[in-house]
This record gives C-alpha cells, sequence and structure tokens, in this order.
C-alpha cells in the first residue's frame, strides 16, 4: 500500500527514500484528477459502503422474544487471566521444601510493535538531521548508516504508484522560485491520530536533619625525649618503688587507712563527674515526664467540668498528679505545706501516728512539674510530725519530730541541709511536737518560730547565729495557764497541746487546741492565764486555723468527727458539721473566705460553701479505698485551683477542684462587682449577722 503524499516520517538508519515538499497546496481539483490516474472509482466505493452497512442474520441465530430480549443480564469483567496457572511452586531454601506462589502474573499480552518512525519535528528528528549534516529545507529525512543501500530495500508497490510519487515530488519541488513565492506550507494532519499520555505521583519532599556537638577540647603537645630524660625518667620509677616497698613494710593497720583513703578516692570522683550532668538529667527526667502526663498537664491548665451547669451549686474533683516515693511506702503523710514563692513546689513530712511503731522518718519535696520522683528527699531518725515553709526566705523550712527535737533546714541546690537542731540541753520537748508556726523577725531581725508540744508548752525559738535560743511562751493546765521557767519541773496537771494556729492581723493573738478537746486563745505578752477558753470538741483538736480574711473567724476539728466554725468573741460555735467519721484535718480555701475542705477517715474529701449551702458539703468524694487507706492533710494551693491530700500509706494525691467550688457571685447586667478582701469580708459577716441576731434580740 503507498505512502500518503502528506505524511512526513524519519526512519532511523535510512536514507531519504521520499521527498513531500512543503509548498503543495491539496484543491478538489487535483484531488480527482489523482483519483482518475489512479483509477479508482468513486462512485463504485460508495455503493459497497452502503451494500457493507446492511443487516445480515446468520442462519443458526437464536430467536429471542421481546421480554427475554429486555432482560437485563449482569456480567462481571475481572482482570484475571483464565490461562494463568495457579499450581506454580517454587523451592525455598529458608524452608528446603516447594512452595507453591500465590501471586500469579495476570498480565495477557495481546500485541506489541517496537517501531522506529520519528517525526520530523520532535527533539531527535532535529538531532538525527544535525548528525547527519542534512538540510534543515528538506521536510521528511530518512536516515542511515547506508544511504546508497537504501533503495532497494523499499516494499515492492505497483510501478504506477511509485512513479506517480517521484513525479509528484518533481513537480513539487521547493527548490523552485515559484512554489518560494506563490505556495503557502500545507498544514500537515496528524495519520496515526497519536496523542500522548502520563501521570506521575506526587515525590515527598526531601528533608535533612543534623545535629552537631561540640567537639572535645584539644591540646597541642610536643616534646623531644633526649637520652638523659630517659634516663631520668628510669631513676624516678626506681625511688618510686624504692618508697612503696618501705611503705608496704609499714604497720598493717596504716596499710588499711591507705587502702580506705583510696577507695574514697574514686567515689569522690565518680560523685563529682554525676555532679556535673546532674541538672541536665534532672531537666530531662522533667521533659520525659510531662511528656508522659501531658494529658494530666492540659488538664491541670484548661480543663474546666462543663458538666458543673446542670448540678446544682455541686461541684466534683478531677484527679491530677499522685506523688509516691518507694522508700516511703510504709510512712503515713503527717504534715503538708506549700511554697509561699515557687507554686509549683511542696513540702511533705513523713512519720507515723502509729506511737507502738515508732521509727524513722522522712522529710521530701515534690513538685508539680515532676510527679515521678521527688526534687529533694531527707531521711530522719525520727518521725517527721510537722513542719512549716518560710514565707519570705522560702528556702527555709522548720521540721518537728516525734522524739522532741525541732530542727531547721536550709533548702540548696543539692539537698536540704541541717542547720539547726533542738537538743536536751537547749531546751526540746520531752513528747512529740505536733505543730510549728514561723513568725515575723524579732527586734534583731532574726528568724524566729513557735512550736506546741504534749508536754503543755508553747515555745518560741530564735535563730541566733549557730544556735537555737529557746523561750517558753506558756504552759498548758487544767486549771489555767502557767508561765514557769524551763527549768521547773511538769505539774501533774498539765494538759497536752496538739495544734495551733497565730492571727495574721493581731501579732500577739493565738489560738491552741489541746487534748481534752479545748481550744485556748492566748497572748504572747499576757502568759500568766488564758484569754479565753472553748468547749470546743469531746475529742482531741486535730486541727484549729483562722480565717484568711475575716478577723474574728477560726474554723475546728476533732476526731468526734465534727468541723466548728467559731467567732473568737462568742463562747459557742457559728457552725457544727458532722462528717460521720474522725476529721483528720481542715483548711480554709485562698480564694474565698466562706469556702473550706475537710478530709475524712473514710477516704472522703468535704468541700463545703457557707454562701451557697449553709447545711450541707457542696462536694463529697472518695479519692481513696476505704479500707486501704486513711486520709490526714489537706492543704490549698495559694495561686492555683488545686489540693493536695495525703494519706496513711505515704501517697500524696491532687485534685482540681471544679468550677462550682469556686464559683464567684454573679451580678446584674453592667454591673462590675467589688473585688479584694474587703467584700470576702463583708460575705462573712453577713452569715454572722443572720446567726448574732435571734441573740441579741433575747437580750
Amino acid at each position: 500500500m503507498p505512502l500518503p503524499s502528506n505524511a512526513a516520517f524519519t526512519r532511523k538508519g535510512s536514507t531519504v527514500q521520499k521527498v513531500t515538499l512543503p509548498g503543495v497546496k491539496s484543491t478538489k481539483a487535483s484531488s480527482k484528477k489523482k483519483d482518475e490516474e489512479e483509477g479508482v472509482d468513486t462512485a463504485d466505493g460508495w455503493d459497497e459502503w452502503s451494500h457493507g452497512k446492511a443487516l445480515i442474520k446468520p442462519p443458526d441465530q437464536l430467536e429471542l422474544t421481546e421480554a427475554e430480549l429486555k432482560e437485563e443480564i449482569t456480567r462481571i469483567l475481572t482482570a484475571n487471566n483464565p490461562h494463568a496457572p495457579q499450581n506454580i511452586v517454587r523451592y525455598s531454601f529458608k524452608e528446603h521444601s516447594y512452595k507453591p506462589i500465590s501471586a500469579v502474573d495476570q498480565m495477557a499480552v495481546h500485541f506489541v510493535l517496537e517501531g522506529s518512525l520519528l517525526h520530523r519535528d520532535s527533539d531527535e528528528a532535529r538531532r538525527l538531521r544535525a548528525k547527519e549534516a542534512l538540510p534543515e529545507e528538506t521536510a521528511t529525512v530518512n536516515t542511515g548508516a547506508e544511504p546508497d543501500e537504501e533503495k532497494p530495500e523499499t516494499p515492492a508497490t505497483p510501478v504506477e504508484d511509485g512513479g506517480e510519487v517521484e513525479e509528484a515530488g518533481e513537480e513539487d519541488r521547493p527548490d523552485s522560485v515559484t512554489s518560494k513565492t506563490d505556495r503557502k506550507e500545507p498544514k500537515v494532519t496528524n495519520q496515526f491520530n497519536f496523542s500522548e499520555r502520563a501521570s506521575q505521583t506526587l515525590n515527598n519532599p526531601l528533608r535533612e536533619r543534623s545535629c552537631q556537638t561540640e567537639p572535645p577540647p584539644r591540646s597541642i603537645f610536643s616534646a623531644t625525649a633526649n637520652q638523659w630524660e630517659i634516663y631520668d625518667a628510669y631513676v624516678d620509677e626506681l625511688q618510686k618503688q624504692e618508697k612503696n616497698k618501705e611503705k608496704q613494710k609499714a604497720v598493717a593497720s596504716k596499710k588499711e587507712n591507705d587502702k580506705s583513703k583510696k577507695k574514697m578516692m574514686p567515689m569522690e570522683t565518680q560523685r563529682d563527674d554525676i555532679t556535673k550532668v546532674g541538672k541536665m538529667s534532672k531537666i530531662c527526667e522533667r521533659m520525659v515526664n510531662q511528656n508522659t502526663y501531658d494529658d494530666i498537664a492540659q488538664d491541670f491548665k484548661y480543663f474546666e467540668d462543663a458538666s458543673d451547669e446542670f448540678r446544682d451549686q455541686e461541684g466534683t474533683l478531677l484527679p491530677l498528679w499522685k506523688f509516691q516515693f518507694d522508700k516511703a511506702k510504709r510512712l503515713s503523710v503527717t504534715a503538708l505545706c506549700w511554697n509561699k514563692k515557687y507554686q509549683d513546689l511542696f513540702a511533705v513530712g513523713m512519720g507515723s501516728y502509729d506511737f507502738s511503731k515508732q521509727g524513722r522518718g522522712m522529710l521530701i519535696y515534690y513538685s508539680l512539674k515532676n510527679s515521678a520522683f521527688p526534687e529533694c528527699i531527707y531521711p530522719t531518725d525520727s518521725g517527721v510530725l510537722c513542719l512549716d515553709i518560710h514565707e519570705q526566705h522560702s528556702c527555709l523550712v522548720v521540721a518537728g519530730f516525734y522524739d522532741g527535737c525541732v530542727a531547721v533546714f536550709k533548702l540548696k541546690e543539692d539537698g536540704l541541709e541541717l542547720v539547726y537542731k533542738s537538743t536536751a540541753k537547749t531546751g526540746k520537748h520531752t513528747d512529740p511536737v505536733w505543730q510549728v508556726r514561723w513568725q515575723n523577725d524579732d527586734m534583731d531581725n532574726n528568724h524566729n518560730f513557735y512550736s506546741v508540744s504534749s508536754d503543755g508548752r508553747v515555745v518560741s525559738w530564735t535563730l541566733v547565729k549557730n544556735e537555737l535560743v529557746f523561750t517558753d511562751i506558756i504552759r498548758l493546765s487544767v486549771n489555767g495557764a502557767v508561765s514557769e521557767g524551763p527549768e521547773d519541773a511538769q505539774q501533774p496537771g498539765t494538759t497536752c497541746g496538739t495544734s495551733f494556729d497565730f492571727h495574721r492581723q493581731i501579732d500577739y493573738l493565738f489560738l491552741v487546741g489541746t487534748e481534752e478537746g479545748k481550744i485556748h486563745k492566748c497572748s504572747k505578752t499576757y502568759s500568766s492565764q488564758f484569754l479565753e477558753t472553748y468547749n470546743a470538741h469531746s475529742m482531741a483538736v486535730d486541727a484549729v486555723k483562722w480565717n484568711h480574711f475575716h478577723p474574728k473567724v477560726f474554723i475546728s476539728c476533732s476526731s468526734d468527727w465534727t468541723v466548728k466554725i467559731w467567732d473568737h468573741t462568742i463562747n459557742t460555735p457559728m457552725f457544727t458539721f458532722d462528717l460521720n467519721a474522725a476529721v483528720g484535718d481542715v483548711a480554709w480555701s485562698p480564694y474565698s473566705s466562706t469556702v473550706f475542705a475537710a478530709v475524712t477517715t473514710d477516704g472522703t474529701v468535704h468541700v463545703f460553701d457557707l454562701n451557697v449551702n449553709k447545711y450541707e458539703a457542696i462536694c463529697q468524694q472518695p479519692v481513696v479505698a476505704k479500707k486501704k487507706a486513711k486520709l490526714t492533710h489537706i492543704e490549698f494551693n495559694p495561686i492555683y485551683p488545686i489540693i493536695i491530700v495525703g494519706d496513711d500509706r505515704g501517697y500524696v494525691s491532687s485534685f482540681k477542684l471544679s468550677p462550682n467550688l469556686r464559683k464567684k457571685p454573679k451580678g446584674k447586667k453592667g454591673q462590675e462587682l467589688p473585688k479584694g478582701p474587703e467584700v470576702e469580708v463583708a460575705k462573712m459577716e453577713k452569715l454572722l449577722s443572720l446567726l448574732r441576731e435571734p441573740e441579741q434580740s433575747t437580750v
């Protein structure tokens, strides 16, 4: 079949066969003439085409009814090759046996043709023309290594057809002047209707990560080894060996001392090496723990319980971190105190309330930033029963012990350091110390603190240079206060002090709770008798604390299951709450004058807001198992809305107060509520006035 005249392609490895001229202009007349010359009958071809379109039925065609023709038959075409074998096995060298292959190639190749044609306008055709040094005017070029031998290899076609093509090529030669001027280059149609499509997946961008450490320090050392230097080195070595022989002849005791010293040296160097990386390792530990407990940190910072809106003024406690130390598991939490300067840091005193099983104790510092391990640990020979951190100098902490001693510690980078400790010579207590409190510095700017003990003494301790100086403020007795010197013998009528607290505005005023259930109002300056005595409880007073805002109100709790709120100008309690279990501790909130919390031995935390409900707690939530642990102490954080609770198994748990437990009163629209301590005082005074009015009317 002859190639069309307007198709221009380049074949690799061949010479120029046919040249089609770009200036040829095709018309209807020329095409008719060409058809007549080639002997093509157009009319006969149309008849044949129309006859070919006629519908021909094979004789064996199945005749179907119209209902059968309209029936839809669903067929699913799959890409599986029906001729693909399913039982191919290969030898597995790993298992030493033949294994069938599950993945079979389903692709069937029907036709493959590797062509050598190139489009004349393509880059590769241009490169071939440039390589063979052919002129650019030629429209279609076939290149090859042997151009003279290509002509006989053309396919066998009729002589007429070939001659006509050659004649047409000679007539339409582009070299002639007339063809250049009169004829326009015709647009060559695409004979093969070829379209190229391609798709490419998105490649992820490459990223490089690299880190560089600081190179180790280098020092250049150079020396020249002469003969005399070598000789001197040998002489020095001989002298060292002689000295070692003399040391070996020394007394055996000296050898043991020397060995012990030599053993100490590497231990000290190891400690020095550990201290170099101690700070960095602690930072890494904090980062790991914060990532591990990130959900708790997010809850602490941002979570607000939305269900409080539907609880009718009741709230909940959200559990946060739980602090524990393996070596303090068998000890009870006997004291809790927040650091006023660093609000994430708090101290925990560990001891025992079981007086038949007294032993060691521990003073531990924890941080909210790292709940896995304490920041500081100081083991003690006797159990810690109370502690207090100085408000201005937050590095100082005072602790009271079961054996009657009081001690002052200083917090440093490398841990706690014991600065002062009372002894029998310096007037230590003869019974357990139940409460210690820092007070304002004296006239000479010396730090001082107070302590109360079961021996009935309330003692003032002053830090003077390198010693503790004590002064007995008051002695507790059954009939009244007795002021005596430290050398006098204890009277049989002395009562045991269990707790005390100092007034926040009146410096000389303080309260003392006793083991008999009474609360005494005392003065630092007037120590011969009590200012007032309140018959508060029927059992020992576990805690007594002044309100943070109102100057007349204080709270007390006892093992007789009750919590009572007092006005110190009235002998009877203003509020009494029965919690159905022994109350271990009670604490006022730092943000409201009417909110306080208490813990009981049945493992429940009770939160009250007198402004919301004067009769019941707005939150009663058990936080530990009833049979396994008993709650001993509770403390509010001075800034954040969280509380920490200690139990008798050495665990300290932290909880976040829901919005209802720290709700502020709502004002009318357009009015701003006043803020400050005066508002809190007025809120408590309003509650007290409701209780005072009936009494005043009867008088």
